[in-house]
């Protein structure tokens, strides 16, 4: 069984991390752990129709931010990856430099000392030279970071078939089954 770490940032998009989280849901064999901060919480309050406990019920297991203690705040605990969607850019700027502010940014690095995969959907735009530098110097140590941009040679008709995209191109990260969004094919 895969366990996967699901961060949820205070950037705007939080719709990435809940379809990231009901796929992964779905998923037989595999099991989430959900960490989100506070602006996270209010954006889904803001930019959506569930609730934070309704997320909440989507993960097996749910921490707290400030828990410092939790099992994904150490290197022992097994975990296969970490998807933090969306990103923000103070979140992106603490793992960048280590600062291990809150449990999402230390899970986060524990991802990093123990080399494991770590993906970060950022949600800025437009993206200042300090972003841009924190993203780099995190590609460069081995994160993938998958920004939601829209590919358009699938025709999307509504938000979500853009969001299905999106978390098609981060379960893929992860090698994990992703059968629900149109793939590029060729002419």
């Amino acid at each position: 069984m895969k366990k996967i770490i699901v961060g949820i940032s205070g950037a705007s998009g939080s719709i990435y991390g809940i379809d990231l989280l009901e796929k992964l849901s779905k998923a037989t064999n595999v099991e989430t752990h959900l960490v989100m901060s506070n602006w996270a919480k209010e954006n889904i309050k803001l930019e959506t129709d569930y609730s934070v406990a309704e997320v909440e019920n989507l993960a097996d297991f749910v921490y707290d931010n400030r828990n410092s203690g939790a099992a994904i705040a150490s290197g022992s605990f097994r975990i296969d990856g970490m998807v933090i969607a969306p990103a923000s850019m103070k979140t992106v700027a603490g793992i960048s430099i280590g600062f291990d502010e809150d449990l999402i940014m230390r899970a986060a690095s524990v991802m990093l000392k123990e080399q494991r995969k770590l993906i970060l959907v950022p949600r800025e735009t437009p993206l200042s030279a300090i972003h841009l530098e924190n993203l780099t110097k995190l590609a460069k140590l081995g994160v993938h970071v998958i920004p939601p941009i829209p590919s358009f040679y699938d025709h999307p008709k509504t938000i979500q078939d853009i969001v299905d995209h999106q978390t098609m191109k981060v379960l893929d990260s992860l090698n994990i089954e992703a059968d629900f969004a149109k793939r590029w094919d060729g002419e």
